[in-house]
């Protein structure tokens, strides 16, 4: 737009589409629950470190990006990319959904899979090897890092801000745990203001984040197989595990009771948030919805894929655990109590049960 209207309207007409859609909406779940519904929440941290990397010359005009995703962190980096006239490689493996990877390409990057795993099993190695070799043949590329570079965590600043800024005080946050960057950036800033505030993650069975052995994980998009180094386990009080069924159940519950539509990352979150509402009235909750629906419709949103893939009844109420190892099957929970993450490869032990109100 140009000429007299982009003039009279700057504001209107200056804005990408990554600008209009990086912060999330809040919408009211319950009389003290407020889900914070992102669009795409990976976008917060691929803009904050694609652009402060821009901004520090370590991405040059039409440099290269290179990083390692089977999600939405490289559609992200894909948007950043296509806007910004960056070169894009993303290093994924066969659980790459279809219809991603289909957009991923025609936002113009080039995405590699990897077909092998490790020896031991998993993909998460051999992806981040061969990161490591086309950074080795191109030495001017750029990666982003999310699992460890330090801006992921701190680029939720702004999100914190903004939820102080509707909200006032908030007592209680939940989220899903993969990266690190959500949950501990966010509850960290908030702590600056409530210092009080309690923070619930939410990982998935057989990730290795909270302790528990690295297997199969069927539901995506949380938890991981390598214990990433932006996850500050000293930020969490509980930590809660579910079944993918149960996540994909929730997050149909969430559609059909508030039409928010969001994938099972934020059904698995909003399972353990309005538990946590119910049981504790008296507290603001927020809940981090992380990403929209659209990419399930021939799955979660799907009657006969529903029936063919979950089982029909997930628990009412989660099962306290006294060590991660006991919760690998069902909907458990720890008070992890602030813990450091040494405590991930042991034992922990968890207070009594009920709820902790601290």
């Amino acid at each position: 737009m140009t000429g007299r209207a982009a003039d009279k309207y700057p504001d209107v007409f200056s804005g990408t589409y990554s600008d209009a859609i990086a912060m999330p909406k809040l919408v009211r779940l319950g009389p003290n629950l407020v889900g914070a519904a992102f669009t795409l929440m990976k976008l917060v941290p691929a803009r904050y470190i694609l652009r402060r990397a821009a901004r520090d010359g370590r991405i040059r005009p039409g440099g290269r990006i290179v990083e390692t995703t089977s999600g939405t962190f490289g559609l992200a980096l894909a948007i950043e990319a296509a806007l910004h006239g960056w070169r894009l490689t993303l290093v994924s493996d066969p659980v790459i959904d279809d219809r991603l990877a289909a957009r991923l390409r025609d936002l113009g990057a080039e995405v590699e899979i990897v077909s092998e795993p490790a020896p031991g099993g998993g993909y998460q190695q051999p992806r981040l090897d061969r990161v490591t070799r086309l950074l080795r043949d191109d030495p001017e590329a750029f990666c982003p890092e999310q699992y460890r570079n330090p801006d992921n965590p701190l680029s939720y600043s702004a999100v914190a801000d903004l939820l102080l800024e509707r909200l006032g005080r908030i007592d209680v946050l939940v989220g899903t745990v993969g990266s690190g960057g959500s949950m501990c950036g966010t509850a960290r800033f908030l702590r600056e203001v409530c210092p009080e505030l309690r923070a619930v993650g939410v990982d998935t069975h057989r990730s290795v984040i909270f302790g528990q052995p690295d297997g199969p994980r069927p539901l995506r998009g949380l938890g991981n197989s390598l214990m990433p180094a932006n996850v500050d386990h000293t930020v969490f009080d509980d930590v809660h595990w579910l079944s993918h069924g149960h996540a994909v159940r929730a997050t149909r519950d969430l559609h059909r009771r508030h039409a928010v539509y969001m994938g099972p990352t934020s059904g698995a979150a909003y399972a353990v948030a309005s538990w946590y509402a119910r049981h504790d009235p008296g507290r603001l909750h927020v809940v981090l919805l992380p990403d929209e629906g659209h990419r399930y419709q021939d799955t979660v949103y799907s009657d006969e894929w529903l029936h063919r893939n979950t089982e029909p009844e997930v628990p009412a109420e989660p099962r306290l655990v006294d060590d991660p190892r006991d919760g690998l099957d069902g909907w458990s929970y720890l008070h992890w109590d602030r813990r450091p993450a040494a405590y991930a490869a042991g034992p922990v032990e968890a207070g009594a049960g009920g709820v902790r109100r601290g």
